[in-house]
Protein backbone atom coordinates (compact mmCIF):
# COMPACT_ATOMS: atom_id res chain seq x y z
CA UNK A 1 0.00 0.00 0.00
CA UNK A 2 1.36 3.45 -0.95
CA UNK A 3 1.81 5.64 2.14
CA UNK A 4 3.01 8.76 0.31
CA UNK A 5 3.17 9.55 -3.37
CA UNK A 6 5.80 12.28 -2.83
CA UNK A 7 3.87 14.24 -5.45
CA UNK A 8 5.57 17.62 -5.15
CA UNK A 9 9.12 16.33 -5.43
CA UNK A 10 8.28 13.92 -8.27
CA UNK A 11 6.56 16.64 -10.30
CA UNK A 12 9.19 19.31 -9.65
CA UNK A 13 12.15 17.15 -10.80
CA UNK A 14 10.57 16.37 -14.21
CA UNK A 15 12.27 17.94 -17.24
CA UNK A 16 9.93 20.08 -19.29
CA UNK A 17 8.39 17.81 -21.92
CA UNK A 18 5.31 16.90 -23.93
CA UNK A 19 3.23 16.35 -20.79
CA UNK A 20 3.73 19.97 -19.65
CA UNK A 21 2.87 21.27 -23.11
CA UNK A 22 -0.31 19.16 -23.17
CA UNK A 23 -1.37 20.57 -19.79
CA UNK A 24 -0.58 24.10 -20.94
CA UNK A 25 -2.45 23.77 -24.25
CA UNK A 26 -5.61 22.22 -22.80
CA UNK A 27 -5.79 24.52 -19.79
CA UNK A 28 -4.75 27.46 -21.95
CA UNK A 29 -7.38 26.84 -24.62
CA UNK A 30 -10.15 27.12 -22.05
CA UNK A 31 -8.47 30.14 -20.49
CA UNK A 32 -8.26 31.83 -23.90
CA UNK A 33 -12.00 31.60 -24.45
CA UNK A 34 -12.50 32.68 -20.86
CA UNK A 35 -10.40 35.77 -21.62
CA UNK A 36 -12.16 36.35 -24.92
CA UNK A 37 -15.58 36.12 -23.28
CA UNK A 38 -14.38 38.37 -20.49
CA UNK A 39 -13.24 41.11 -22.83
CA UNK A 40 -15.99 40.75 -25.39
CA UNK A 41 -18.20 42.96 -23.23
CA UNK A 42 -15.91 45.91 -23.96
CA UNK A 43 -16.43 45.54 -27.71
CA UNK A 44 -20.14 44.77 -27.50
CA UNK A 45 -21.10 47.74 -25.32
CA UNK A 46 -20.74 50.52 -27.95
CA UNK A 47 -22.67 48.37 -30.46
CA UNK A 48 -25.48 47.86 -27.94
CA UNK A 49 -25.71 51.64 -27.61
CA UNK A 50 -25.54 52.37 -31.32
CA UNK A 51 -28.22 49.80 -32.17
CA UNK A 52 -30.50 51.10 -29.37
CA UNK A 53 -30.56 47.59 -27.89
CA UNK A 54 -29.32 49.15 -24.64
CA UNK A 55 -28.65 52.46 -22.89
CA UNK A 56 -25.63 53.78 -21.00
CA UNK A 57 -27.31 53.00 -17.68
CA UNK A 58 -28.20 49.45 -18.78
CA UNK A 59 -24.66 48.96 -20.11
CA UNK A 60 -23.43 49.62 -16.57
CA UNK A 61 -25.78 46.84 -15.41
CA UNK A 62 -24.38 44.63 -18.22
CA UNK A 63 -20.84 45.00 -16.83
CA UNK A 64 -21.84 44.85 -13.18
CA UNK A 65 -23.85 41.63 -13.59
CA UNK A 66 -20.88 39.90 -15.17
CA UNK A 67 -18.66 40.96 -12.29
CA UNK A 68 -21.26 39.80 -9.76
CA UNK A 69 -21.30 36.40 -11.46
CA UNK A 70 -17.50 36.28 -11.48
CA UNK A 71 -17.41 37.15 -7.78
CA UNK A 72 -19.75 34.28 -6.92
CA UNK A 73 -18.02 31.92 -9.36
CA UNK A 74 -14.55 32.62 -7.94
CA UNK A 75 -15.68 31.94 -4.38
CA UNK A 76 -17.66 28.79 -5.18
CA UNK A 77 -14.90 27.41 -7.44
CA UNK A 78 -12.34 27.72 -4.65
CA UNK A 79 -14.35 25.60 -2.24
CA UNK A 80 -15.51 23.11 -4.88
CA UNK A 81 -12.00 22.77 -6.34
CA UNK A 82 -10.43 21.99 -2.96
CA UNK A 83 -13.25 19.59 -2.05
CA UNK A 84 -14.02 17.77 -5.31
CA UNK A 85 -10.87 18.30 -7.34
CA UNK A 86 -9.37 20.57 -9.97
CA UNK A 87 -10.56 18.43 -12.90
CA UNK A 88 -14.25 18.41 -11.96
CA UNK A 89 -14.26 22.17 -11.37
CA UNK A 90 -12.54 23.32 -14.55
CA UNK A 91 -14.88 21.16 -16.64
CA UNK A 92 -18.13 22.38 -15.12
CA UNK A 93 -17.22 26.05 -15.42
CA UNK A 94 -16.43 25.69 -19.14
CA UNK A 95 -19.84 24.16 -19.74
CA UNK A 96 -21.54 27.00 -17.84
CA UNK A 97 -20.04 29.93 -19.70
CA UNK A 98 -20.07 28.11 -23.06
CA UNK A 99 -23.81 27.40 -22.96
CA UNK A 100 -24.62 30.83 -21.52
CA UNK A 101 -22.63 32.52 -24.31
CA UNK A 102 -24.65 30.72 -26.98
CA UNK A 103 -27.86 31.74 -25.25
CA UNK A 104 -26.66 35.36 -25.12
CA UNK A 105 -26.38 35.43 -28.92
CA UNK A 106 -30.15 34.99 -29.20
CA UNK A 107 -31.18 37.17 -26.23
CA UNK A 108 -34.38 39.03 -27.19
CA UNK A 109 -33.70 42.11 -25.03
CA UNK A 110 -31.10 43.75 -22.81
CA UNK A 111 -32.76 42.48 -19.62
CA UNK A 112 -32.33 38.87 -20.70
CA UNK A 113 -28.80 39.56 -21.94
CA UNK A 114 -27.84 41.12 -18.60
CA UNK A 115 -29.04 38.04 -16.67
CA UNK A 116 -27.18 35.75 -19.07
CA UNK A 117 -24.08 37.86 -18.51
CA UNK A 118 -24.35 37.02 -14.81
CA UNK A 119 -24.45 33.29 -15.65
CA UNK A 120 -21.46 33.69 -17.94
CA UNK A 121 -19.69 35.42 -15.08
CA UNK A 122 -20.14 32.35 -12.87
CA UNK A 123 -18.09 30.26 -15.30
CA UNK A 124 -15.56 33.03 -16.01
CA UNK A 125 -14.80 33.62 -12.33
CA UNK A 126 -14.38 29.90 -11.72
CA UNK A 127 -12.08 29.35 -14.71
CA UNK A 128 -9.68 32.10 -13.63
CA UNK A 129 -9.27 30.55 -10.17
CA UNK A 130 -9.00 26.89 -11.22
CA UNK A 131 -6.95 27.32 -14.40
CA UNK A 132 -4.01 29.18 -12.87
CA UNK A 133 -4.01 27.09 -9.68
CA UNK A 134 -4.05 23.82 -11.64
CA UNK A 135 -1.10 24.80 -13.81
CA UNK A 136 0.78 26.02 -10.71
CA UNK A 137 0.66 22.49 -9.27
CA UNK A 138 2.12 20.82 -12.40
CA UNK A 139 4.96 23.04 -13.67
CA UNK A 140 8.54 23.00 -12.23
CA UNK A 141 9.57 25.85 -9.88
CA UNK A 142 12.61 26.92 -11.89
CA UNK A 143 10.39 28.14 -14.75
CA UNK A 144 7.00 28.41 -13.03
CA UNK A 145 6.87 32.19 -13.38
CA UNK A 146 7.42 31.96 -17.12
CA UNK A 147 4.78 29.24 -17.64
CA UNK A 148 2.12 31.04 -15.64
CA UNK A 149 2.87 34.45 -17.13
CA UNK A 150 2.47 32.98 -20.61
CA UNK A 151 -0.84 31.51 -19.48
CA UNK A 152 -1.91 35.08 -18.69
CA UNK A 153 -0.66 36.01 -22.17
CA UNK A 154 -3.07 33.43 -23.58
CA UNK A 155 -5.93 34.87 -21.52
CA UNK A 156 -5.32 38.51 -22.37
CA UNK A 157 -4.87 37.64 -26.04
CA UNK A 158 -8.66 37.61 -25.87
CA UNK A 159 -8.56 41.42 -25.68
CA UNK A 160 -6.84 42.20 -29.02
CA UNK A 161 -8.56 39.20 -30.67
CA UNK A 162 -12.00 40.41 -29.57
CA UNK A 163 -11.10 43.98 -30.60
CA UNK A 164 -9.90 42.78 -34.03
CA UNK A 165 -12.97 40.59 -34.61
CA UNK A 166 -15.26 43.38 -33.44
CA UNK A 167 -13.68 45.77 -35.95
CA UNK A 168 -14.67 43.49 -38.85
CA UNK A 169 -17.78 41.70 -37.54
CA UNK A 170 -19.86 44.17 -35.53
CA UNK A 171 -20.17 47.00 -38.12
CA UNK A 172 -21.27 44.47 -40.79
CA UNK A 173 -23.18 41.75 -38.92
CA UNK A 174 -23.87 42.99 -35.40
CA UNK A 175 -22.74 41.98 -31.91
CA UNK A 176 -24.42 38.55 -31.67
CA UNK A 177 -21.69 36.52 -33.51
CA UNK A 178 -19.18 37.65 -30.88
CA UNK A 179 -20.97 35.47 -28.30
CA UNK A 180 -21.37 32.55 -30.72
CA UNK A 181 -17.58 32.40 -31.16
CA UNK A 182 -16.95 32.15 -27.41
CA UNK A 183 -19.73 29.63 -26.83
CA UNK A 184 -18.70 27.20 -29.56
CA UNK A 185 -15.02 27.51 -28.68
CA UNK A 186 -15.61 26.83 -24.98
CA UNK A 187 -17.67 23.70 -25.65
CA UNK A 188 -15.03 22.29 -28.03
CA UNK A 189 -12.37 22.76 -25.35
CA UNK A 190 -14.68 21.19 -22.75
CA UNK A 191 -14.69 18.01 -24.84
CA UNK A 192 -10.91 18.00 -25.37
CA UNK A 193 -10.18 18.56 -21.68
CA UNK A 194 -11.51 15.13 -20.78
CA UNK A 195 -7.93 13.90 -21.33
CA UNK A 196 -6.49 16.04 -18.54
CA UNK A 197 -5.43 14.19 -15.34
CA UNK A 198 -6.28 15.23 -11.81
CA UNK A 199 -3.59 17.11 -9.87
CA UNK A 200 -1.41 14.60 -7.96
CA UNK A 201 -0.68 17.27 -5.35
CA UNK A 202 -4.41 17.61 -4.67
CA UNK A 203 -4.93 13.84 -4.58
CA UNK A 204 -2.12 13.49 -2.07
CA UNK A 205 -3.49 16.34 0.08
CA UNK A 206 -6.74 14.35 0.31
CA UNK A 207 -4.92 11.17 1.40
CA UNK A 208 -5.57 9.49 -1.96
CA UNK A 209 -1.94 8.39 -2.28
CA UNK A 210 -2.48 5.39 -4.56
CA UNK A 211 -4.39 7.48 -7.11
CA UNK A 212 -1.71 10.18 -6.95
CA UNK A 213 0.99 7.56 -7.46
CA UNK A 214 -0.87 6.09 -10.45
CA UNK A 215 -1.12 9.54 -12.12
CA UNK A 216 2.54 10.28 -11.41
CA UNK A 217 3.67 6.89 -12.73
CA UNK A 218 1.76 7.46 -15.98
CA UNK A 219 3.42 10.85 -16.35
CA UNK A 220 6.90 9.46 -15.62
CA UNK A 221 6.47 6.73 -18.25
CA UNK A 222 6.43 9.47 -20.89
CA UNK A 223 10.15 10.01 -20.25
CA UNK A 224 12.57 7.54 -21.85
CA UNK A 225 15.70 8.89 -20.16
CA UNK A 226 16.35 8.18 -16.47
CA UNK A 227 14.85 10.81 -14.19
CA UNK A 228 16.76 12.56 -11.39
CA UNK A 229 15.95 11.42 -7.85
CA UNK A 230 12.89 12.96 -6.20
CA UNK A 231 14.02 14.50 -2.92
CA UNK A 232 10.97 14.82 -0.67
CA UNK A 233 10.25 18.15 0.96
CA UNK A 234 10.42 18.33 4.78
CA UNK A 235 7.08 17.20 6.24
CA UNK A 236 4.70 19.98 7.20
CA UNK A 237 1.42 19.77 9.13
CA UNK A 238 -1.71 19.86 7.00
CA UNK A 239 -3.08 23.39 6.74
CA UNK A 240 -6.60 23.97 8.03
CA UNK A 241 -9.03 26.54 6.67
CA UNK A 242 -8.87 28.53 9.92
CA UNK A 243 -5.13 29.10 9.36
CA UNK A 244 -6.00 31.54 6.56
CA UNK A 245 -7.07 34.00 9.25
CA UNK A 246 -3.90 33.61 11.36
CA UNK A 247 -0.31 34.74 10.77
CA UNK A 248 1.41 34.40 8.35
CA UNK A 249 -1.34 33.46 5.90
CA UNK A 250 -3.70 36.29 6.87
CA UNK A 251 -1.11 38.81 5.62
CA UNK A 252 -0.92 36.90 2.34
CA UNK A 253 -4.69 37.02 2.14
CA UNK A 254 -4.52 40.80 2.56
CA UNK A 255 -1.79 41.21 -0.06
CA UNK A 256 -3.50 38.80 -2.48
CA UNK A 257 -6.92 40.39 -2.04
CA UNK A 258 -5.77 43.98 -2.46
CA UNK A 259 -3.55 43.27 -5.44
CA UNK A 260 -6.43 41.50 -7.20
CA UNK A 261 -8.80 44.34 -6.28
CA UNK A 262 -6.30 46.73 -7.86
CA UNK A 263 -5.57 44.75 -11.03
CA UNK A 264 -9.27 44.04 -11.60
CA UNK A 265 -10.04 47.72 -11.20
CA UNK A 266 -7.30 48.59 -13.67
CA UNK A 267 -8.66 46.15 -16.25
CA UNK A 268 -12.39 46.59 -15.81
CA UNK A 269 -12.40 50.18 -14.62
CA UNK A 270 -10.20 51.38 -17.43
CA UNK A 271 -9.09 48.93 -20.12
CA UNK A 272 -12.47 47.40 -20.95
CA UNK A 273 -14.09 50.84 -20.93
CA UNK A 274 -11.73 52.26 -23.55
CA UNK A 275 -14.10 51.83 -26.55
CA UNK A 276 -16.96 53.48 -24.65
CA UNK A 277 -14.71 56.24 -23.28
CA UNK A 278 -13.41 57.01 -26.78
CA UNK A 279 -16.93 56.86 -28.20
CA UNK A 280 -18.62 59.02 -25.55
CA UNK A 281 -15.90 61.17 -23.96
CA UNK A 282 -13.85 61.98 -27.09
CA UNK A 283 -16.82 61.77 -29.51
CA UNK A 284 -15.13 59.32 -31.86
CA UNK A 285 -17.10 57.31 -34.43
CA UNK A 286 -17.59 53.73 -33.26
CA UNK A 287 -15.21 52.32 -35.92
CA UNK A 288 -12.47 54.77 -34.89
CA UNK A 289 -12.98 53.92 -31.20
CA UNK A 290 -12.40 50.24 -32.04
CA UNK A 291 -9.25 51.15 -34.01
CA UNK A 292 -7.82 53.24 -31.15
CA UNK A 293 -8.63 50.46 -28.70
CA UNK A 294 -6.94 47.87 -30.92
CA UNK A 295 -3.70 49.91 -31.11
CA UNK A 296 -3.55 50.38 -27.34
CA UNK A 297 -4.71 46.81 -26.62
CA UNK A 298 -1.65 45.39 -28.38
CA UNK A 299 0.16 46.45 -25.22
CA UNK A 300 -1.64 43.72 -23.26
CA UNK A 301 0.20 40.69 -24.75
CA UNK A 302 3.42 42.74 -24.82
CA UNK A 303 3.03 43.36 -21.09
CA UNK A 304 2.47 39.65 -20.44
CA UNK A 305 5.65 38.71 -22.34
CA UNK A 306 7.60 41.28 -20.33
CA UNK A 307 5.99 39.96 -17.14
CA UNK A 308 7.01 36.40 -18.07
CA UNK A 309 10.64 37.47 -18.32
CA UNK A 310 10.54 39.57 -15.15
CA UNK A 311 8.88 36.83 -13.05
CA UNK A 312 11.86 34.46 -13.16
CA UNK A 313 14.67 36.91 -13.96
CA UNK A 314 13.93 39.70 -11.47
CA UNK A 315 11.57 38.05 -9.01
CA UNK A 316 7.91 38.54 -8.22
CA UNK A 317 8.01 41.40 -5.71
CA UNK A 318 10.48 43.71 -7.54
CA UNK A 319 8.56 43.22 -10.79
CA UNK A 320 5.16 43.95 -9.23
CA UNK A 321 6.44 47.08 -7.49
CA UNK A 322 8.33 48.32 -10.57
CA UNK A 323 5.33 47.88 -12.87
CA UNK A 324 3.10 49.59 -10.30
CA UNK A 325 5.38 52.64 -10.15
CA UNK A 326 5.39 52.80 -13.96
CA UNK A 327 1.58 52.62 -13.96
CA UNK A 328 1.32 55.59 -11.62
CA UNK A 329 3.67 57.72 -13.75
CA UNK A 330 2.16 56.73 -17.11
CA UNK A 331 -1.40 57.10 -15.79
CA UNK A 332 -0.70 60.71 -14.84
CA UNK A 333 0.81 61.38 -18.29
CA UNK A 334 -2.07 59.69 -20.09
CA UNK A 335 -4.61 61.87 -18.27
CA UNK A 336 -2.68 64.94 -19.47
CA UNK A 337 -2.56 63.90 -23.13
CA UNK A 338 -6.19 62.76 -23.15
CA UNK A 339 -7.29 66.12 -21.79
CA UNK A 340 -5.25 67.79 -24.55
CA UNK A 341 -6.68 65.33 -27.13
CA UNK A 342 -3.22 64.74 -28.62
CA UNK A 343 -3.83 61.51 -30.63
CA UNK A 344 -0.17 60.56 -31.16
CA UNK A 345 0.90 60.97 -27.54
CA UNK A 346 -2.38 59.51 -26.29
CA UNK A 347 -1.79 56.32 -28.26
CA UNK A 348 1.91 56.11 -27.37
CA UNK A 349 1.49 56.71 -23.64
CA UNK A 350 -1.70 54.63 -23.63
CA UNK A 351 0.19 51.70 -25.16
CA UNK A 352 2.95 51.94 -22.54
CA UNK A 353 0.36 52.26 -19.78
CA UNK A 354 -1.34 49.07 -20.92
CA UNK A 355 2.06 47.32 -21.01
CA UNK A 356 2.74 48.28 -17.37
CA UNK A 357 -0.78 47.24 -16.32
CA UNK A 358 -0.45 43.84 -17.97
CA UNK A 359 2.93 43.13 -16.41
CA UNK A 360 0.96 43.29 -13.15
CA UNK A 361 -1.87 41.20 -14.63
CA UNK A 362 0.61 38.48 -15.64
CA UNK A 363 2.27 38.39 -12.24
CA UNK A 364 -0.76 38.79 -9.97
CA UNK A 365 -3.41 36.67 -11.69
CA UNK A 366 -1.26 33.88 -13.01
CA UNK A 367 1.90 33.68 -10.92
CA UNK A 368 1.96 35.30 -7.53
CA UNK A 369 -1.40 34.75 -5.83
CA UNK A 370 -1.72 30.98 -6.51
CA UNK A 371 1.84 30.46 -5.19
CA UNK A 372 1.17 32.01 -1.79
CA UNK A 373 -0.90 29.23 -0.23
CA UNK A 374 -0.57 25.51 0.69
CA UNK A 375 -2.06 22.90 -1.65
CA UNK A 376 -4.85 22.04 0.80
CA UNK A 377 -6.02 25.67 0.74
CA UNK A 378 -4.79 26.91 -2.63
CA UNK A 379 -8.10 27.12 -4.47
CA UNK A 380 -10.09 28.38 -1.49
CA UNK A 381 -7.54 31.07 -0.64
CA UNK A 382 -7.09 32.04 -4.30
CA UNK A 383 -10.86 31.98 -4.72
CA UNK A 384 -11.40 34.28 -1.73
CA UNK A 385 -8.75 36.71 -2.98
CA UNK A 386 -10.38 36.66 -6.41
CA UNK A 387 -13.77 37.14 -4.77
CA UNK A 388 -12.62 40.39 -3.18
CA UNK A 389 -11.08 41.40 -6.49
CA UNK A 390 -14.25 40.65 -8.42
CA UNK A 391 -16.48 42.24 -5.77
CA UNK A 392 -14.66 45.53 -6.35
CA UNK A 393 -15.53 45.32 -10.04
CA UNK A 394 -19.23 44.95 -9.23
CA UNK A 395 -19.24 48.58 -8.12
CA UNK A 396 -16.37 49.92 -10.28
CA UNK A 397 -18.56 50.34 -13.43
CA UNK A 398 -20.79 52.69 -11.46
CA UNK A 399 -17.76 54.58 -10.11
CA UNK A 400 -16.23 54.81 -13.59
CA UNK A 401 -19.54 55.96 -15.07
CA UNK A 402 -19.82 58.74 -12.46
CA UNK A 403 -16.18 59.80 -12.77
CA UNK A 404 -16.21 59.74 -16.57
CA UNK A 405 -19.42 61.78 -16.66
CA UNK A 406 -18.27 64.40 -14.16
CA UNK A 407 -14.48 64.46 -14.45
CA UNK A 408 -13.72 62.65 -17.72
CA UNK A 409 -10.88 60.18 -18.30
CA UNK A 410 -8.50 62.04 -15.91
CA UNK A 411 -10.95 61.38 -13.06
CA UNK A 412 -11.03 57.67 -13.89
CA UNK A 413 -7.23 57.52 -13.96
CA UNK A 414 -6.95 59.31 -10.60
CA UNK A 415 -8.93 56.47 -8.99
CA UNK A 416 -6.68 53.88 -10.65
CA UNK A 417 -3.51 55.61 -9.40
CA UNK A 418 -4.78 55.70 -5.80
CA UNK A 419 -5.41 51.93 -5.84
CA UNK A 420 -1.93 51.23 -7.25
CA UNK A 421 -0.16 53.33 -4.61
CA UNK A 422 -1.75 51.25 -1.84
CA UNK A 423 -0.69 48.10 -3.71
CA UNK A 424 2.95 49.23 -3.77
CA UNK A 425 2.93 49.75 0.00
CA UNK A 426 1.36 46.36 0.80
CA UNK A 427 3.58 44.29 -1.52
CA UNK A 428 6.71 46.04 -0.25
CA UNK A 429 5.74 45.52 3.40
CA UNK A 430 4.16 42.06 3.47
CA UNK A 431 4.79 40.39 0.14
CA UNK A 432 6.62 37.04 0.03
CA UNK A 433 9.22 36.33 -2.68
CA UNK A 434 8.38 33.02 -4.33
CA UNK A 435 10.73 33.11 -7.30
CA UNK A 436 12.13 29.63 -8.22
CA UNK A 437 11.03 28.06 -4.96
CA UNK A 438 9.06 24.85 -4.54
CA UNK A 439 5.47 25.40 -3.47
CA UNK A 440 5.95 23.52 -0.20
CA UNK A 441 8.76 25.96 0.78
CA UNK A 442 6.75 29.05 -0.07
CA UNK A 443 3.92 27.88 2.16
CA UNK A 444 5.95 28.43 5.33
CA UNK A 445 7.75 31.69 4.49
CA UNK A 446 7.53 34.82 6.61
CA UNK A 447 6.15 38.08 5.12
CA UNK A 448 8.71 40.11 3.22
CA UNK A 449 11.16 37.20 3.06
CA UNK A 450 12.25 34.74 0.42
CA UNK A 451 15.03 32.40 -0.56
CA UNK A 452 17.65 35.03 0.16
CA UNK A 453 16.41 35.24 3.74
CA UNK A 454 17.19 31.66 4.56
CA UNK A 455 14.56 29.71 2.63
CA UNK A 456 15.93 26.96 0.44
CA UNK A 457 15.42 27.71 -3.28
CA UNK A 458 14.53 25.10 -5.84
CA UNK A 459 17.39 23.31 -7.46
Amino acid sequence: MTTSANAGARLDRLPVGSFHYMIFILVGAGMFFDGYDLYVGATVQPALLQSNFSTEALNVVFMSRMFLGMTIGALVAGFVGDALGRRFTYQINLAIFGLASLAAAVAPDITTLNWLRLVMGLGLGAEIVVGYSTLTEFVPPRTRGRWLSFMVFVVVAGLPVSALLATFIIPKVGWQPMFVISGVGALIVWWLRKNLPESPRWLESKGRHEEADAVLTAIEKRYQAPLPPAVPAPPTPAAEFSSLWRLPLVLRMLVGSWTLITVNTLIFGFVTWLPTLFYRQLHMPITQSFQYTLVIAIGSPAGCVLGAWCADALGRRPSIIGASVATVALGALYATFTAATDPTMMLTVGFLLIVSIYVQVALLFGVYTPELFPTELRLRANGICNTFGRAATVVSPYAVFWLATNLGIPGVLAMMIAFVIVQIILVAAWGVESNQRVLEDVAGSEPGRGAAAGMKPAE
